[in-house]
């Protein structure tokens, strides 16, 4: 009965992990396409070079999370035999969602920063 009970909980952290697997490749994806769409334009504005540091900061943080991000998604993609391999590759998938999130966040920083930098001296 309770092997039963682990294997229960086992398929359904598997199903948990796809989705996030989903989750976190959609919004590095996305981010992909953010950072390309808006980075050109930023670069071209001037501004003061404290504004400058804070904003290339901001986009390094992110383009870091970024990619540990996708380094743990893509080491998701790899076939797993054992239950213990399993478990690694649920705990990597959520590493990598976290990462994700956390460029989505220096993202938003980077965002929010050029908006009142432009609301302030545009």
């Amino acid at each position: 009965m309770l092997k039963n009970h682990l294997r229960r909980d086992l398929q359904w952290l598997k199903r948990q992990a796809r989705k996030d697997r989903r989750i976190a490749t959609a919004l590095l994806a996305g981010l992909l396409g953010a950072w390309a769409h808006q980075l050109p334009a930023a670069w071209s504005a001037p501004s003061s070079p404290a504004l400058l540091a804070l904003s290339a900061a901001l986009a390094m943080g992110s383009a870091g999370a970024w990619l540990l991000g996708a380094y743990f998604v893509s080491r998701s993609l790899r076939a797993r035999r054992e239950p213990a391999e399993e478990l690694r590759w649920i705990a990597r998938i959520s590493r990598g969602k976290e990462w994700a999130f956390c460029s989505l966040g220096a993202y938003v920083a980077w965002w929010l920063l050029h908006f009142l930098a432009a609301l302030v001296l545009g």
